[in-house]
């Protein structure tokens, strides 16, 4: 009994002094709020979106959000923003973080720096019914439509460049869209040949609509999803860094991804600046 005794408050102990260390990280001004303000927008399933029965936040970002403020001990504040109008609000100190399944480019790490959590790439799909288009080159000379506030419109340039244009075939069509639903709007309603979205997200679409999508080929570009920081802020980046980094280690992170069935998509560390 006395041994068992002890073994309870020795991994009380360490709990504790664990919990202790990664507050130290963290800068004092989130410390005497004792929570942390991120930036998610929840049309993006499976990495961020409402539960169509109770209306909640879900998805991998919500969950490793989550992880992560325990990991610190701290709250997790979440607001809704345009995707358009993160960065900016984390420049503008209106949140600390972004955590929406943004993608880490040269161009955002200009003013904010990001830690890289999770593997990505955009990925060509259409109608199933589409049996003219079996693979992503059947795509040259037609309308392929993504989100435009995403980097994939010049993903999808790039990739006709390479694989239609420099062929001699007419290039891809890029059509803006005003977010992944409204591509797969114009897409049912004919108006797309294709479309592009995150490889991660096509699993769970095609599971919600089945027999609606089918996939082209696989991924064409390679990208690192990335948690957006202040430049200034390096203290908060390096305590969220270390926490994911501490849950990598014990099997919360791939815990969540393969809830989510992208244990594919996962990192073996999480770095800065990758993008």
């Amino acid at each position: 009994m006395k041994n068992l005794f002890l073994s309870v408050i020795a991994t009380a102990l360490v709990a504790q002094a664990s919990t202790s260390w990664a507050a130290t990280e963290l800068p004092a001004s989130i410390k005497a709020k004792g929570e942390i303000t991120v930036a998610i927008m929840p049309n993006y399933p499976p990495m961020d979106f409402k539960d169509p029965g109770s209306n909640q936040l879900t998805g991998v970002d919500y969950d490793l959000g989550v992880a992560i403020g325990k990991e610190l001990g701290i709250k997790v504040n979440w607001q809704e923003i345009a995707f358009e109008q993160m960065v900016n609000a984390v420049v503008t100190k209106r949140v600390d973080m972004v955590m929406s399944g943004m993608t880490d480019t040269k161009e955002r790490q200009k003013v904010v720096d990001f830690i890289d959590y999770f593997k990505t790439g955009p990925q060509f799909y259409t109608l199933t019914a589409r049996q003219d288009l079996q693979h992503d080159i059947d795509l040259c000379g037609k309308h392929v439509g993504t989100s435009r506030r995403t980097t994939f419109p010049q993903e999808i340039a790039n990739w006709s460049k390479a694989h239609c244009e420099a062929a001699g075939k007419p290039a891809v069509v890029v059509v803006g869209t005003e977010g992944s639903a409204d591509a797969r709007t114009q897409l049912r309603q004919r108006r797309l040949d294709a479309a592009v979205q995150g490889s991660e997200t096509l699993p769970y679409i095609m599971g919600l609509e089945k027999g609606t999508f089918k996939p082209l080929d696989k991924a064409f570009a390679f990208q690192y999803t990335g948690m957006a920081i202040g430049k200034d802020n390096t203290a908060l980046r390096d305590a969220i860094q270390g926490a994911l980094n501490d849950m990598i280690a014990d099997g919360t992170y791939q815990k969540i991804l393969t809830k989510w069935g992208l244990s594919d998509n996962g990192v073996a560390k999480a770095t800065v600046n990758q993008g």
